[in-house]
């Protein structure tokens, strides 16, 4: 009777087992297709996944490297302004939009070439201000900034009146004048919008302030619209 039981249950198993051996052979080609779309898909998504990476850094490559509108100043003080010009020495002046992010990195060259000028110029930074905006609107983190220079002289421009004087339209623009009032430099001092480090802009005002001369007079100027230039006839 023991016997007979145990063989049964030895033919249940092995019935089982034979199903179960069954099954893996009719599911296996099932499965194997599903994990080859799957990983089709996995692969096609990772491809589209580093051509819009790589677009979107070419974007922002292209934007970096990309100037504003560098005007064209007076190539005589103007006698409507209400900054000062320095009569023994070089007076500069740089133009800012308050909440224009790439501002930050002309601030910190313009506090290194300072620096580096020993005295020998005079800065001025002009924060815009929209008439419509509040009182204050213009005192961003850029103006702390700005005011921590030594010796500049940092003062809010109501509806970019001054940048008019000296049709500066983008944030950054810089303008280096002589104590006879007559231009010397015009032009940024970072090399793209928002990167510190060496630049031509920067080295001609020091080369400029310090012994009054350079090979280079003007620089493109990274930074964000101050006010819209007029219109070409």
């Amino acid at each position: 009777m023991l016997s007979a039981r145990g063989a049964f249950f030895r033919l249940m198993a092995d019935a089982w087992l034979h199903r179960e051996k069954l099954m893996e052979t009719a599911v296996t080609p099932v499965s194997n297709a599903v994990c080859l779309r799957r990983n089709r898909w996995l692969f096609v998504l990772a491809v589209l996944w580093i051509g819009a990476v790589l677009a979107g850094l070419c974007v922002l490559s292209n934007y970096a490297g990309t100037p504003g509108s560098a005007g064209n100043p007076p190539k005589q003080w103007p006698t409507d302004t209400a900054l000062q010009l320095n009569p023994h020495g070089a007076t500069l002046v740089m133009f800012v939009h308050p909440h224009c992010p790439c501002s930050r990195a002309s601030l910190s060259e313009l506090d290194r070439m300072v620096a580096h000028c020993e005295g020998s110029v005079t800065p001025w930074i002009v924060f815009y201000k929209p008439a419509d905006m509040p009182p204050g609107w213009e005192q961003s983190d850029l103006w702390r900034s700005a005011a921590a220079i030594p010796t500049a002289h940092v003062i809010s421009d109501p509806n970019g009146v001054e940048a008019g004087r000296f049709h500066a339209f983008t944030s950054g623009q810089t303008v280096l004048y002589d104590a006879q009032g007559q231009l010397l430099f015009s032009g940024g001092i970072t090399g793209a919008r928002g990167h510190e480090g060496d630049n031509a802009g920067e080295t001609a005002l020091e080369e400029l302030a310090n012994h009054g001369a350079s090979g280079c007079r003007e620089s493109p100027v990274f930074g964000c619209p101050i006010i819209n230039p007029p219109a070409s006839r």
